[in-house]
């Protein structure tokens, strides 16, 4: 599925976009009938509300969709989207005194609406097209949205068709369509070309554990993604529940938003060189599986004791980490469904990110306000440092007493980054269905990065 404006301009139907502020004038200027007809709606510009008027012949002559009023467009993001799955089939063309960020917000919203995820059961996606509203750049938000679709596509396959190989796979096609080059490093070479944290997280599963290395770009500063791949978790030995367990299609989240960023960046020709690094495994169970107790040498030097198998992705994203780092890129960034004391701390919408460069966390808090990405800084929080050093080892993949594991997970992975370091612990589903946001995958924290890229390295 590929996410495009109309550029069928003929007979396109005015959309007018309404708040409660401007209904009265707005029906004002329609025909009586039409206004009339929205009046018996119920039509109350309620944000994401739709009405569609009749014209001649059965055939809707222009339609309504509420924008609510200041306090509802601050709690709902896309509510133009909504008019996408309501509105009878059709090309619209938006009519509104909008400024370009919500114009930007409406037509990327619309695209996003379009997506359905159809690989085990046909769904009908909206049929009403969006031409590209005067002063947005269509070209880049086409771009933005096709990132986010391969994300979405990538999160909700089940790890029966999403294990290490068939990632791997979607690497490898992104690759191919943007001229990309890419290396995979697999099974047992993992030893022999030392990433030994990796190869024990994937060595229990019938399915090799690899690293994915994929470069674009010959010229202007480098940015290497690390996405957690973590296609299957079980937890390990340190078994999930039932309940715990029903989502972990998911757990390769991460590696599906680095590879929807990259797709963003190399479909714009962005004037980076651009480099994307996923461990995948699958955190499976059998005679070989690492235990708890264990302790695992990275491949940087410091040895990690295992005090939870099910801490298993802060592991792989170590060896990665220290990989990407031997590079020297200008900047590294990783994103991973790491830790569910991030959830517990801002919920599934919200994505909590760590830098300790306040201008780059300037530059992504106000990226993320307006690619409507929303995200919020967390902190490196040094005294905590002594809580991931268990003493038998250099450093304690699990620690105890229950407190700011979000906090301990992102100074675990910052001991592997030797270069300027930003971490994003995202959920990548969304729970319910929302404009713009069915329920399912969802990229997180992509649209923030690639809306700061000018200002994280200095385009």
């Amino acid at each position: 599925m590929t996410p495009t404006f109309s550029a069928d301009t003929v007979d396109a139907i005015s959309l007018l976009v309404v708040t409660p502020d401007t209904l009265d004038d707005t029906l004002a200027h329609l025909p009586e009938t039409e206004a009339a007809w929205a009046r018996s709606l119920g039509f109350t510009a309620k944000s994401g509300s739709v009405a569609a008027l009749p014209g001649q012949g059965g055939k809707v002559s222009r339609a309504l969709v509420g924008l609510g009023n200041a306090g509802a467009r601050r709690r709902n993001r896309f509510a133009i989207a909504a008019a996408a799955a309501t509105l009878p089939e059709g090309t619209y063309r938006l009519e509104s005194n909008l400024g370009v960020e919500e114009l930007n917000e409406a037509a990327l919203g619309w695209l996003l609406a379009g997506y359905t995820f159809d690989r085990y059961a046909k769904k009908d996606a909206p049929k009403a097209r969006l031409i590209a509203p005067e002063g947005v750049d269509a070209a880049r938000i086409e771009a933005i949205a096709a990132g986010e679709f391969l994300t979405r596509d990538l999160v909700n396959t089940p790890s029966s068709d999403m294990g290490p190989g068939e990632l791997e796979a979607a690497a490898r096609q992104l690759a191919e369509t943007f001229g990309a080059s890419i290396s995979v490093t697999l099974g047992d070479d993992l030893l022999a070309q030392d990433f030994p944290m990796i190869h024990a997280v994937g060595r229990a599963s019938t399915r090799a554990p690899r690293l994915i290395d994929l470069g674009w770009g010959n010229e202007g500063p480098s940015l290497t993604l690390v996405g957690k791949g973590v296609c299957f978790d079980t937890g390990g030995l340190d078994l999930k529940s039932a309940a715990t367990m029903a989502l972990m299609k998911k757990d390769m989240g991460g590696a599906a938003t680095v590879l929807g960023l990259a797709r963003m960046i190399m479909a714009t020709a962005q004037p980076i060189r651009l480099r994307v690094l996923i461990p995948a495994v699958e955190n499976a169970v059998s005679g070989n599986a690492f235990r708890p107790g264990d302790i695992l040498k990275s491949r940087k030097g410091p040895t990690v004791e295992i005090n939870n198998t099910d801490a298993e992705g802060r592991l792989v994203l170590a060896d990665a980490l220290a990989f990407g780092s031997e590079a020297d890129p200008d900047l590294m960034i990783s994103m991973a469904t790491l830790t569910g004391a991030a959830r517990v701390a801002l919920g599934p919408d919200i994505a909590p990110y760590f830098t300790d460069n306040d201008s780059a966390a300037t530059a992504i808090a106000k990226a993320g306000q307006a690619a409507r990405d929303p995200v919020w800084r967390m902190p490196f929080h040094d005294p905590y440092e002594a809580l991931i050093e268990p003493g038998i080892a250099d450093l304690d993949n699990a620690p105890g007493g229950g407190m700011a594991g979000a906090i301990t997970a992102a100074l675990f992975l910052r001991r592997f980054a030797s270069v300027p370091y930003a971490h994003f612990d995202i959920f990548c589903w969304q729970p319910t269905a929302a404009p713009g946001r069915p329920k399912g995958g969802v990229g997180q924290g992509a649209r923030a990065l690639f809306e700061a890229l000018p200002d994280l390295l200095n385009l």
